[in-house]
């Protein structure tokens, strides 16, 4: 039987949800090694809405995080309460600032972030049970909250954001945008994506090297 990975969703857009080319580069590779995956975003309401043309805060529109992310994935998503770690071999979790503003308050509080409960609850089950877990982008600011102290990760080489990640306990690694950092022993994989990207060529090869590690590690 193939295996099958988990991709937690925040949404649909980089400024207030998940980042599109980021999890559609993920679920992509994840198809041509021939690995079936199921999609999960929490049901919750969104930290606020961003008009992605001028930047801005739409102030008075509210959106669901579940429904934006079904944009995302054709509509082929299930409420986050619905994962059961033991009907996954593995687990990925792509950029975008709605890690950072929905699946966590990092956007805000920094350093002192607060994950959303139901998130914790299922990525640590993931972890407890030896499951290999990928995260791109911004997403690795929630390993040293989640996983654990002294666990290696990247987001590039952005300072402010290391340097987070170093105070919550965690260990930043300077990194490539096309390259990865893999923690064996805790079966971490990150890579920067659009941390660092500019084109999605450059971030592709990044994410590929991904879901090529967590493959290796499911088998």
């Amino acid at each position: 039987m193939k295996n099958q990975v988990a991709v937690i969703l925040a949404g649909c857009g980089v400024q207030d949800g998940t980042e599109i080319h980021e999890a559609t580069l993920a679920l992509l590779r994840l198809d041509q090694r021939g690995i079936a995956y199921r999609c999960f975003a929490p049901d919750i309401e969104q930290h606020h809405v961003v008009d992605h043309m001028s930047g801005e805060v739409v102030e008075g529109e509210r959106r669901n995080v579940l429904v934006e992310a079904a944009r995302l994935v054709r509509g082929e998503i299930e409420p986050l309460e619905g994962i059961k770690p033991g009907d996954f071999d593995g687990l990925i979790i792509p950029g975008g600032f709605g890690v950072a503003k929905n699946l966590s308050d990092f956007f805000e509080a920094g350093a002192d972030m607060e994950v959303l409960p139901l998130l914790r609850d299922k990525v640590v089950a993931f972890h407890e049970a030896g499951k290999p877990i990928g995260l791109m982008c911004i997403a690795p600011v929630l390993v040293p909250h989640l996983l654990g102290a002294g666990i290696p990760v990247t987001v590039g080489h952005d300072p402010s954001v290391a340097g987070a990640i170093s105070a919550m306990g965690g260990l930043h690694r300077s990194c490539k945008v096309d390259e990865i950092v893999v923690d064996h022993e805790h079966r971490v994989i990150t890579t920067p994506a659009y941390m660092l990207g500019e084109r999605i060529s450059d971030v592709a090869s990044g994410i590929f090297k991904l879901v090529d590690k967590l493959d290796e590690m499911m088998n």
